[in-house]
């Protein structure tokens, strides 16, 4: 065995053992968020509404049917979705719980509130991210196990990689008839060997939503070095500015985007939150989809705009980074990505426990070997 084989061996073995745990959960869970959506849309039948001939309501319209309904809640954002979906109004309470409440954007009427405390997927979401944890302890967690997976990855190609020409079939096949511990060696390399590229873009793309170092490094290297500094800083804002417009700020905020992106079909319109900082609002261009975006920077007393910065005008390290979502979850290629995602996260998730089997057998045969030899 070469020294490189050596150290990886090591390194597979013991790194893998302690994350192995975070690992299954990370992958499960993603595996089941990917198709989140279809799965909503499917289930959750307020999530869709019948194209009206009457125009689509103001958000401020929105916005007053939620807080008439719901006096306890205070709007802090909109998701609108386009004309054949129901729109998103993001509130909260007291104790800083959300809720998405699904309005007709045609009526204006109420479909459904949902506490998203409550919510499968999301729920599914937060253990996908922080296991449950506090945010930052649960981020720092999933981030180095994900890191931590990386290194796994490389190591277990090194490992699998066959000395001879010859063997490269088998190592790429799976002996189903073969004895339990041949068979789960097999499901760890194989699986593992045909997984690894989609599994490596998958655990990049986590470690660019974990760490800003990672963020910063994927965006600078696809630039080639060079830092945008509009993409990077927002707009400072002029506070002497206090002059209100004539009509509600989201109202305001949504009818420019509306002007600036036409064909946008899904729109992510906040609230002002703090006299000093400019409103950030999103145009995409396709609902459900993220990697194509038109952002916006508003004054959040005047309705001004301060900064648009369309998709075609932004340097490729910032699209990579807008794109990262949809890379993510492989809806950047449509249905097949998904199922790549999917099958590659289901794979990933199994790999830990056909791990931990290899090693307790290997473990195992060791010891008889050992009581047959003092024998």
């Amino acid at each position: 065995m070469t020294p490189l084989k050596k150290i990886s061996r090591v390194l597979h073995l013991w790194l893998g053992l302690a994350s192995g745990l975070v690992v299954f959960v990370v992958s499960l869970t993603g595996a089941i968020f990917v198709f989140q959506d279809e799965i909503r849309d499917a289930t959750q039948s307020w999530r869709q509404v019948e194209v009206a001939a009457t125009p689509l309501l103001l958000p401020s319209k929105l916005q007053a049917v939620v807080e008439r309904n719901h006096p306890d809640l205070t709007t802090t954002y909109f998701m609108l979705m386009g004309p054949e979906r129901t729109a998103m109004v993001y509130a909260t309470d007291k104790a800083n719980n959300t809720f998405a409440t699904f309005v007709n954007p045609y009526t204006g009427q109420e479909v459904y509130c949902m506490d998203l405390r409550r919510d499968f997927f999301t729920v599914v979401q937060k253990i996908h991210m922080t296991l449950l944890l506090p945010h930052d302890v649960g981020g720092w967690v999933v981030g180095v196990s994900v890191l931590i997976f990386v290194v796994l990855l490389l190591t277990g190609i090194v490992l699998w990689w066959p000395k001879r020409r010859t063997d490269r079939h088998r190592s790429l096949t799976i002996k189903w008839g073969a004895r339990w511990r041949r068979l789960n060696y097999d499901l760890h390399n194989v699986l593992g060997f045909y997984a690894a590229s989609v599994a490596l873009v998958l655990a990049l793309t986590g470690l660019i939503m974990s760490f800003e170092w990672v963020n910063s490094a994927v965006y600078h290297t696809a630039n080639l070095g060079r830092t945008y500094a509009t993409e990077k800083t927002p707009p400072t804002v002029d506070t002497l500015q206090t002059a209100a417009p004539g009509q509600p700020l989201v109202d305001a905020f949504y009818q420019q985007m509306h002007r600036g992106s036409p064909a946008a079909e899904m729109f992510y319109v906040a609230l002002p939150s703090k006299t000093s900082q400019p409103v950030y609002t999103i145009a995409y261009q396709k609902a459900l989809a993220y990697h194509h975006r038109d952002e916006y920077y508003f004054h959040p007393t005047t309705g001004q705009l301060l900064r648009l910065a369309p998709h075609a005008t932004k340097s490729r390290g910032q699209k990579l980074i807008d794109a990262n979502y949809d890379i993510h979850v492989g809806q950047i290629l449509g249905l097949g990505g998904k199922i790549l995602a999917f099958l590659a996260s289901l794979i990933c998730a199994s790999l830990p426990v056909t791990g931990t089997l290899v090693w307790w057998g290997k473990r195992s045969k060791s010891k008889k070997k050992l009581r047959l030899h003092s024998v």
